[in-house]
């Protein structure tokens, strides 16, 4: 198979299987939707691991293409550096996540699995997309699956909801990509076009004119944001914890959430061409990795400590991206994928098992299942940044660049470090502390089942991805270690001596990171850790957003419904000249047929008149001819002999004389 065969096959094999599986599980009969929902996972893991397998090969061969769109604004896929490192971690996630979805969901499983594989297949083209159009198309069709994944048990009006604030959130900041669109048509344009037409490759973004070029940077910088759920746009991420665990694990590890800061890996030449975007993404970065490292620790429910540790951790991506670590920030990115993804799938599995996220209720659950247990520690440690595990190494991998680019910027991120380690503490201290009896184990039981009808067990097939991403996230530190590190940098054609942290660096991120963990064992075991309600509500960020999505919803619901009665006014118009016409035309019609009449009487005087013309003309014909006999008689009577003159005086003379008689006699 070649290498760009093998490309559109990665994107387009996960759609076009979703949408089978997806229409399947929505369209067909009851018996067709039973057989849809037991075929579903088997196809849909076969499909995931062939995947992994075209992602591997294209990560080898480097392909592209480019399929005609509009006039100067083709449709671009390749792979080069960034793309074939992050692809196949994005490949194997989606692999591990569906393994785990097999044994976790029980309920629309054909709908699921298809919803998840066009997912997967918009992550993908996002990943490889060239030009600016391919990137947009992707940002739309992964934003529309990820409102259908979220809100997938539609019946349930919260998680619907919680589906639409993520969408119409996000969506906000997508509408940044459009005005990236427009900027680079105007630039391209003005500034001579480019080897794509009209300066939309990603690559040729850096090199528009610098008006346009601001415009540009500005929209991808709102969009990735966005999608990164960094602030202010990271409320969105808690209301997506309604969605299935599997969701949960794929939107927050290498999905929707990680293409924010993928995306402005990307466009970092972009970034720094401007100046002033590459600080701002720095500083937004920074910031959202303390202040949502601090929600974090206020939460009580293990799902939402996860997303909001998940927008903390993409801050450092983001952080790398303005800094122009391009090679830590990928490191973080792929680590980061690893930890998250296992987390999830952990709290998912005891969700399922125990009925509950509540970390009350959580108090000893890595006992229970010890692999589960196993695997949520060291997940945890992970995403505490405690050597030798992958966040520690690849967290420093970018505070190294921020050192060099300003110490105030390293100091910000090393206080967000530190609170990846208090809240990554918080969990370890809950799960592992065991209830001592009495009312504390009455306590922790009483929130079991308080979310959903726990099944008290977790298959063997739930508990193997867990391993292999237990694994990945301590092997993964190696990617922010050298040589890896440099290695890594000549991958993504990045400057192999600026990789990586030095030593000291290392050491003082260990230490804080182990420090911060041991504060907070001690301060949750005396049931000391703060836990502000300011925090725990996300900042009060949920109420400006869901203010946002209402007005927004009310805005849309004003406009269906003038387009509504505009519709039923251009309906009744309609009717109107469909009536008006259809009178003309019995009118006409009508008009038609006088005409008609008109015509056949005017056509029978017509034949009269013909009649009486040919009659008077046989009378006139026939008077001309009698006229003439007489006239001849008349001449014959002219010989010229004087007894034929006599002759005729005595018969008229006779004539005369009987015609007197007659009168006299009859008077």
């Amino acid at each position: 198979m070649t290498p760009p065969l093998a490309l559109l096959l990665l994107v387009l094999g996960p759609a076009v299987v979703g949408v089978v599986l997806a229409l399947a599980g929505t369209t067909a009969g009851p018996r067709g939707r039973a057989v849809a929902d037991r075929a579903a996972f088997p196809v849909a893991v076969a499909t995931a691991a062939a995947a992994l397998g075209l992602a591997a090969l294209v990560a080898a061969g480097r392909p592209s293409a480019q399929a005609p769109f509009l006039a100067g604004a083709p449709l671009g896929l390749g792979v080069d550096g960034l793309s074939a490192v992050v692809v196949p971690a994005v490949a194997a996630v989606v692999l591990l996540v569906l393994v785990f979805a097999w044994a976790d969901v029980r309920e629309g499983r054909a709908r699921f699995a298809g919803l998840m594989l066009l997912f997967t297949a918009a992550v993908s083209l996002t990943a490889t997309a060239t030009t600016l159009p391919a990137l947009l198309l992707a940002w739309e069709v992964m934003g529309a699956a990820s409102y259908a994944l979220v809100g997938f048990w539609w019946r349930e009006d919260r998680r619907v909801s919680a589906g639409t604030t993520a969408f119409v959130t996000t969506r906000a900041g997508d509408l940044g990509l459009y005005v990236a669109l427009a900027g680079a048509v105007g630039g391209g344009l003005l500034g001579g076009g480019s080897s794509t037409g009209m300066g939309l490759a990603l690559a040729d973004l850096a090199a528009l004119p610098p008006g346009w070029r601001d415009v540009v940077a500005a929209g991808v910088l709102v969009a990735a944001l966005g999608k990164a759920a960094q602030l202010p746009f990271s409320w969105w991420l808690s209301r997506a914890m309604e969605g299935p665990s599997p969701v949960s694990a794929l939107l927050h590890s290498a999905a929707m959430v990680a293409m924010g800061g993928y995306l402005l890996l990307r466009v970092e030449p972009l970034l720094a061409a401007t100046g002033w975007a590459a600080t701002a993404a720095a500083w937004v970065g920074a910031l959202t990795a303390v202040a949502l490292g601090v929600v974090a620790l206020a939460q009580r429910d293990l799902k939402q400590l996860l997303a909001a540790s998940t927008s903390a951790q993409l801050g450092f991506v983001v952080l790398a991206a303005g800094v122009g670590a391009v090679t830590g920030g990928t490191a973080q990115l792929v680590a980061h994928a690893a930890v998250k993804a296992l987390l999830f799938l952990v709290a998912g599995a005891w969700l399922t098992a125990l009925g509950t996220k509540q970390l009350a209720g959580l108090r000893g659950a890595a006992g229970i299942w010890p692999v589960v247990g196993g695997a949520a520690a060291m997940g945890a440690l992970a995403l505490a940044g405690v050597p030798p595990f992958a966040l520690w190494t690849t967290k420093d991998a970018v505070l190294h660049v921020a050192l060099e680019t300003s110490p105030a910027l390293y100091a910000v991120g090393l206080l967000g470090a530190a609170l990846s380690a208090a809240y990554a503490g918080k969990v370890l201290v809950v799960v592992f502390r065991r209830a001592k009896g009495g009312e504390e184990v009455e306590d922790v039981v009483e929130h079991w089942d308080g979310e959903e009808q726990g099944t008290r067990e977790v298959p063997r097939l739930a508990q193997a991805p867990l391993v292999v991403l237990a694994v990945a996230a301590l092997g993964l530190a190696v990617l922010g270690l050298p040589p890896e590190v440099r290695l890594l940098a000549g991958v993504l054609g990045q400057d192999p001596a600026a990789a990586g942290a030095g030593a000291v660096e290392l050491v003082v991120s260990g230490v804080v990171a182990v420090a911060a963990l041991a504060a907070v064992v001690v301060l949750v075991r005396a049931e000391r850790l703060p836990e502000p309600a300011w925090a725990r509500a996300w900042l009060g960020l949920g109420a400006a957003t869901d203010a946002v999505v209402r007005w927004v919803l009310a805005l849309a619901e004003r406009a269906a419904r003038a387009d509504d009665a505009l519709g039923r006014g251009a309906v009744g118009l309609a009717r109107g000249v469909v009536g008006t016409a259809g009178a003309a035309g019995s009118a006409d019609d009508r008009l038609d047929a006088g005409v008609r009449g008109l015509a056949g009487r005017a056509d029978g005087l017509a034949g009269v008149a013909t009649r009486a013309d040919d009659g008077v003309d046989r009378t006139v014909h026939g008077v001309a001819a009698g006229t003439k006999r007489l006239g001849g008689l008349a001449r014959r009577a002219q010989t010229g002999q004087l007894h034929d003159y006599y002759a005729q005086l005595v018969v008229v003379l006779g004539a005369a004389a009987v015609g007197l008689v007659l009168y006299v006699s009859l008077r």
